[in-house]
């Protein structure tokens, strides 16, 4: 459609010939729209006529439409300007049925939610289409969001939420979550308030239906029970992205206890739920373990911590469900085999966190992952089994990755460089006692419990004949020089040191040493005593 000619049109036509205009203009983009910057101009004067007619009294099918077109045009960041105003953006808002901006007040009467025609709901789920649009798209209409409080109008909405029909959750949820992931003003506004996390647990708790069998135990989910629907995985994923965006730089003291325990109890009751597809159900523990991970460690007791549905003896008691199911999740991410820092590395870090703050937790992990050792003769980092697979990633191209896989497996050695090096060999572990100075030996910061790991004795056997480098026991290797003549030992003696002197002329090499505190450093600095001197020096004394 020629642009100029849907503009002179709109100035004279009525309601249902907008309606219709901007129908055909719709139909032909929805699909197609391509970023002219000829018609850019024109674009944005077609934003600022739709906003016109949206502020006229038209039927609620004409709204619909306007909507439509302001969500194709968002698409272009350019054309923005007109929408990213404080008199756009109150327009959308009242589309959304979003309240005022007034502040959050338990003791305040919260408005509730009216029942729309099947028509009105379009119109809302429009405008909030049409506000994720241009929040996402303009740092303008970011600043005027946090202006008009739209973030608090959308926590009031949150009062509704049993009754709200799924795409109106659905858009609600996502656009409080753009607004809390691009404003970092506005989310440290939201925790100060305290409510929001409040109002979108009990969204969470409604979605997943959970009934309670304890102050922090979910009620166990029946095996024969249907897969959580489709319609609400998707706002139970929204939700749970908006609550990482809060409390992703977690400052809640010991008040706040109670809201993250009881946060945690309702993930891990999704960490035990499935959804339709095997896929949708593996995004759901991926954003449960992103939350996860922001909550303090001293409350993922609730993990473990379920008195009436019970646990392992040898454990304390605590049930392990929810840890095999994090064990599983990662080894599945570790198979893919690609986007490693994304897809592993937070559950790793929850892992290695709960390892090393909760003793059951620890034991029982590494039962899974770091079983006794009882066949030496093979290199650690080779095989299927999942210390093999963590042992791969030690030496992994991307620092992220390998840092998170070998913190894990040292803390389930509780810090011990000589349990580490016992399951990995010292060529791979090398990388992380370095970093944290204990190339030399001894132990990590954390204190561990006195439980003694038990060796096989298989291992005990094949113990003196192990390559502590390498971390198995190798097939003896014939000696080249046993058929040399002597003549030909010196010759090859005064090669190598030929080449090694010709190295350290040209810079190539360089003496190393190990000091105290197990960092390397050049050789003539370990050679020193405190005082500075030479410890190998003569003394004039």
């Amino acid at each position: 459609m020629d642009l100029t000619n849907v503009l002179s049109q709109l100035e004279s036509a009525d309601g249902q010939d907008i309606e219709t205009l901007l129908q055909e203009y719709n139909t032909e983009n929805s699909h197609t729209f391509t970023f002219n910057q000829k018609e850019e101009t024109l674009r944005r004067k077609l934003c600022q006529s739709v906003l016109v007619v949206l502020g006229m009294q038209v039927q609620p099918s004409c709204q619909k439409t306007c909507l439509e077109t302001l969500r194709i045009l968002s698409r272009d960041k350019c054309v923005l300007a007109p929408v990213a105003t404080r008199d756009g953006m109150l327009t959308l808002a009242r589309m959304a049925r979003l309240s005022d901006g007034e502040a959050l007040d338990d003791d305040k009467e919260q408005p509730q939610e009216s029942t729309l025609s099947a028509e009105e709901e379009r119109v809302v789920v429009e405008a909030l289409k049409c506000l994720c649009n241009v929040v996402y798209n303009s740092p303008t209409a970011q600043q005027v969001s946090v202006d008009v409080k739209l973030a608090n109008g959308l926590c009031a909405s949150l009062h509704t939420a049993p009754a709200w029909h799924h795409e109106v959750g659905l858009f609600t949820l996502r656009l409080l979550f753009l607004l809390s992931a691009l404003r970092a003003d506005l989310r440290e506004e939201l925790r100060r308030e305290g409510q929001v996390l409040k109002l979108l647990t009990e969204v969470l708790e409604h979605t997943l239906d959970v009934s309670w069998d304890g102050p922090y135990e979910v009620t166990r989910p029946d095996p024969q029970a249907l897969p959580l629907p489709a319609e609400d995985n998707e706002r139970a994923m929204e939700a749970l992205k908006a609550l990482f965006n809060l409390t992703v730089s977690n400052v809640g003291g010991k008040e706040d206890d109670h809201q993250y325990r009881h946060m945690a109890a309702i993930l891990r009751h999704l960490l035990m739920f499935r959804t339709e597809t095997e896929e949708k159900t593996e995004e759901a523990h991926s954003h449960a373990i992103n939350l996860l991970n922001n909550l303090p460690v001293s409350c993922l007791d609730v993990l473990i911590n379920l008195p009436i549905q019970g646990g392992l003896e040898i454990y304390g008691g605590k049930n392990m469900d929810a840890i095999q199911v994090l064990l599983d999740f990662m080894e599945k991410r570790i198979d893919k085999g690609s986007n490693y820092k994304e897809g592993l590395t937070p559950v790793l870090s929850l892992l290695t966190e709960v390892s090393r703050h909760h003793r059951e937790i620890r034991r029982y992990i590494k039962a899974q992952v770091l079983p006794p050792l009882k066949d030496v003769k093979i290199r650690p980092e080779v095989g299927t089994t999942t210390r093999n697979k963590l042992v791969r990633l030690m030496t992994h191209v991307e620092m992220a990755v390998k840092q998170a896989a070998a913190e894990f497996l040292f803390v389930l050695c509780k810090e011990s460089v000589d349990n580490l090096l016992k399951y990995t060999g010292y060529g791979n572990a090398a990388g992380l006692l370095m970093v944290r100075g204990l190339l030399g030996g001894g132990r990590g910061e954390t204190e561990y419990s006195e439980d003694e790991d038990s060796d096989t004795e298989e291992y005990k056997t094949a113990k003196p004949f192990i390559n502590p480098i390498t971390g198995h026991v190798e097939e003896p290797m014939p000696n080249p020089m046993e058929e040399m003549t002597e003549e030909q030992k010196e010759y090859e003696a005064q090669k190598l040191v030929s080449m090694l002197d010709k190295l350290s002329r040209q810079s190539l090499i360089r003496p190393m040493g190990i000091k105290p505190d197990g960092t390397l450093a050049p050789l003539e600095e370990t050679l020193r005593d405190p005082r500075g001197e030479n410890s190998g020096s003569d003394s004039d004394e």
